[in-house]
Parts: structure tokens; sequence; C-alpha cells
């Protein structure tokens, strides 16, 4: 209830305000386990990145985010579960993997932090190993403006997301080469598609 009723928020929001254009959204399966991997500017991203596309999407967020009761209960509606930075949570890893047994889409950020300058930042290897995991094929998206929001100079940027075709991780799954190959691979994509939106 409570991530429809947001999602109907944030999709106006972002139209009226920052005038959004989202392209790609037939690459989205309609149903089974599907990973959506984007570049990440902002906190802006996780709600923009979903609240287009017609099925849910559940994220890994920081666990300070929980430490707030009312607030933490209000991501965990929204499909949210914890996740500690800086170590391998293996908590995490096997939640996020639940979901996509489960045939749920679980939306992922491979560089694993923000990027304030906006520039592409490299991988790390959890998106490849999730996807070796479980099978689930990764879908590359590029956002583009979130990071300017509110920003000095430009509050209402306008917004781009485009969603890429989809990529199947076909390597051994204890190949940590090929793990990290692979997830730089999606890094790369979202790369090319970041900067033929931005001409």
């Amino acid at each position: 209830m409570l991530y429809s009723l947001l999602q109907v928020i944030f999709c106006a929001f972002f139209k009226i305000f920052f005038r959004a254009e989202i392209t790609g959204r037939e690459n989205i399966p309609p149903e089974g386990a599907v990973i959506i991997a984007a570049n990440h500017m902002s906190n802006w991203d996780p709600p923009f990145l979903a609240c287009f596309l017609s099925r849910s999407v559940s994220y890994m967020a920081k666990e300070e985010l929980f430490e707030n009761p009312i607030f933490g209960a209000a991501i965990r509606n929204c499909h949210a579960f914890p996740i500690k930075r800086g170590a391998a949570d293996r908590g995490a890893i096997k939640t996020a993997v639940a979901v996509l047994k489960e045939n749920h889409c679980l939306g992922l950020f491979p560089e694993g932090t923000r990027s304030r300058t906006g520039e592409i930042k490299k991988a790390e290897a959890g998106v490849g190993l999730i996807a070796a995991m479980t099978g689930a094929a990764v879908i590359p998206a590029a956002i583009v403006g979130t990071g300017k929001i509110f920003s000095k100079g430009e509050l209402f940027p306008k917004l781009k997301l485009i969603y890429g075709k989809p990529i199947a991780f076909k390597g051994n799954r204890k190949d940590k080469q090929a793990l990290a190959d692979f997830s730089q691979k999606i890094m790369d994509e979202i790369a090319v598609m970041k900067k033929s939106a931005e001409e």
C-alpha cells in the first residue's frame, strides 16, 4: 500500500518538476527474477529508478537508515533491507538471493556508493556474484541528472533514465575474476548509455 502510494507521488514529482524522460522500459521482463543495476549519484536514485516500473523493486540500504524506527519501518514496507557497509555482508547477500529466488526484482548500485562527481566509478563484484548465484538477468540502467537536483544554479534539472538490454552471467561463479569482469561489463554498458543520454 505504502509502496504504491509513494510510486504515484514520485512519478508525478519527477515528471512535473524534472521533465523525466524514460526509455527502455520494454527491456524489463514482466515476471521472473531480474536485477536492475544503475549508476549512483544521489539519494533520489532509488525512487527514480523504480517508480516508473510496473514491478516493485527491492533495495539494499545502509543499515544506519533503519536505526530510526519510523523511517526504518517505512523503507522496510517499500521492500528495502539493510546492508553493512565496508565489509562483505553475507546476510544482505542471502536476502538479495532470496528476493530473486522468489522471482522478484532487485535494484543494485554496483559502484557501492554515490559518485559525488557524476563520473562512473569502478564496479564492485557483488552484482556479478548475486547474478551468478541466482541466474537472474541484469538490466543495466543509466541515470542522468539526479546529482544536480536542488543544486546551486540548477534546482530542477532535466532527468533521464535508460533501461538497457538484459545481460546474463555465463561463467563460473567460483571464478572471482569472472565475477569482477562481469560486474565491470555492466558498469561499462551503463557508462556508454549515460554518455549517449548526455549528448
